[in-house]
């Protein structure tokens, strides 16, 4: 395993390079949506810490999160919809993953701590992989079409 580990961070730098250069451009994306009810990427200067960020970074990273304003149910809607996207917990791979950490990795706190962390019951989180953006971006509106039909028949 010591020969796979080696090769793998000799592209290492390049692979976060295109993973972060991707969740720019799906930040960028994300947040011109009217669905999104508030986005967390600190490489747009709509992030509250996006001057240190840009001090301290190269680039404004792999990991974003946004909110949906339909809450919960929601974020279900869209993450069962997408079928390119995995959901897991985990993050850091080379293919794109999304969660909803308010039932996963912070369902241990209450909903009050998770609000003061800017984890409302909407949030999706994103650990963004090497696909090509525009596939991201339509399995994201993928998702998003699902979730509008579901909420436009529950009004009916």
């Amino acid at each position: 395993w010591p020969d796979v580990l080696l090769n793998s961070l000799e592209t290492l730098a390049l692979r976060v390079d295109r993973q972060a250069a991707s969740a720019a451009s799906l930040a960028g994306w994300l947040e011109s949506r009217p669905d999104i009810a508030g986005l967390r990427y600190p490489g747009l200067p709509s992030h509250p810490q996006h001057e240190l960020a840009k001090r301290q970074m190269s680039n404004g990273g792999t990991l974003l999160s946004f909110t949906l304003a339909g809450g919960k149910d929601e974020a279900f809607r869209v993450l069962n919809a997408l079928r390119l996207i995995d959901i897991s917990n985990n993050l850091g791979d080379s293919k794109t993953l999304a969660c909803h950490p308010g039932s996963t990795t912070h369902s241990s706190i209450s909903a009050e701590e998770r609000a003061g962390m800017g984890i409302a019951d909407g949030s999706i989180r994103l650990s963004v992989g090497l696909e090509d953006i525009s596939d991201i971006t339509a399995d994201f509106e993928l998702g998003f079409r699902a979730a509008s039909r579901v909420a436009a028949k529950a009004a009916e």
